[in-house]
């Protein structure tokens, strides 16, 4: 699963949004880490809503301009779950290894066995 789809099914895991409400969520979840163009994301709607994760859910029209809402499916819940039990995992391997102590670094190592004659 791409990042983009990532955050566009966060987004939606908190409900039905229109667009312009996920760029605002997306945003506002990474800590404006990400930022998403209007393009890339009714990009990847239209790429999650033909493989089913997501679909429409509504349209209104406020001010003279069209709003059109998403929802996640089932399949979308359920992708969203997966990838983030991957990401679990990675985040796991990580943190074991950032905890462990660190090789010595600077030169080999040191000899652990010795000749005797």
């Amino acid at each position: 699963m791409t990042e983009v789809s990532f955050w566009i099914l966060t987004a939606l895991a908190g409900g039905r949004q229109h667009g312009y409400a996920i760029l605002r969520d997306v945003e506002k979840l990474t800590a404006a880490e990400v930022s998403l163009r209007v393009t890339t994301l009714y990009a990847t709607l239209e790429r999650l809503e033909r493989d089913g994760r997501v679909r429409r859910a509504g349209e209104e029209t406020i001010d003279g301009r069209a709003r059109r809402y998403y929802e996640l499916t089932e399949d979308g819940h359920q992708a969203l779950k997966l990838e983030t039990a991957r990401l679990a995992a990675r985040l796991r391997a990580a943190e074991s290894r950032l905890g462990a102590p660190r090789p010595a670094t600077g030169g080999p190592a040191a000899a652990t066995m010795s000749w005797e004659m």
